[in-house]
């Protein structure tokens, strides 16, 4: 399968002059840095198929982010290891206000694949920033009884994707935001014009005041717009859909994408559709 998936890292500066809970994730004199890793060509003798279309997400992604005022890096058809030494690299680099970086590949749950075909663990990937942010996990106290947990019966199978997945999220970062597109088990899709999901994200980005949502609304209107207005076409795909999916670990409401004063808070964000959109002929699910 195809898989495409945006990280979000963020070490929020303090204001003192803005209320609780709003932080600007933009510091005007400096640069937001992105960085997107696509594999459009696998080596010869890797069983993965050409990706066509990886080529337009990225220059659209570059363009967009470019505009929002980051340093974009793209980095084409890297190899597992090369994955992990950029990632390992970019850690290391102060982070004032955001990092963003995009994977799309091929992928199973959990990893995506380089051009080598060798697997790319996300979970080594979100290890790398846990050290930059400093974050602790805390416990709260609700009362003095203690959860003995329960017993869940699974295949083996089924128990290696649960491990799998847990471990994928356990790895997570403080102050970080994981969009996946699709939930676990189910494929993206992908065009030779681009991937139905990173594409959406561009036009998202592009459209008048999309970038100035608060990022949680924006990766909700994300989700909304891949689900409800995408459908594929075709004697073999037609009428499949896609449901992209986040997690959060933010602690607080942060606007990545917003230029100064230029922030929405709207009521009813999510607008509303009367019909499903459909698309030009599909035939690769990733």
């Amino acid at each position: 399968m195809f898989r495409q998936v945006v990280i979000i890292f963020g070490q929020p500066p303090k204001n003192p002059d803005l209320p609780d809970g709003h932080v600007p994730f933009r510091l005007w004199f400096n640069c937001n840095r992105a960085v997107l890793v696509s594999e459009s060509n696998f080596d010869h003798g890797v069983p993965l198929g050409r990706r066509p279309g990886a080529e337009k997400d990225t220059k659209r992604l570059h363009s967009a982010l470019t505009r929002l005022g980051y340093r974009v890096d793209i980095h084409m058809d890297l190899n597992a290891q090369d994955i992990y030494t950029l990632f390992k690299t970019e850690s290391e680099q102060p982070v004032k206000e955001c990092f963003l970086a995009v994977l799309s590949s091929h992928g199973e749950e959990g990893c995506v694949f380089g051009a080598d075909g060798m697997p790319v663990r996300l979970s080594h990937i979100f290890s790398c920033f846990n050290n930059t942010h400093g974050g602790k996990d805390q416990t709260a106290c609700r009362g003095g009884e203690l959860d003995d947990g329960v017993t869940v019966e699974t295949n083996s199978a089924g128990s290696d994707i649960i491990e799998d997945t847990l471990s994928q999220y356990l790895s997570i970062p403080m102050d970080t935001a994981v969009m996946y597109a699709t939930a676990p088990g189910y494929g993206a899709f992908m065009h030779p014009l681009g991937a139905v999901f990173l594409q959406t994200f561009c036009i998202l980005l592009e459209e008048e005041g999309g970038g100035a949502l608060e990022l949680t609304r924006l990766l909700t209107r994300l989700s909304h717009r891949v689900a409800f207005c995408f459908e594929a076409k075709g004697r073999l795909l037609g009428g499949k859909k896609e449901m992209p999916c986040f997690v959060s670990r933010l602690t607080r409401e942060v606007f990545p994408f917003a230029v100064p004063g230029r922030r929405v808070w709207p009521m009813d964000f999510l607008p509303q559709h009367s019909s499903t959109q459909s698309t030009t002929d599909l035939t690769n699910i990733i």
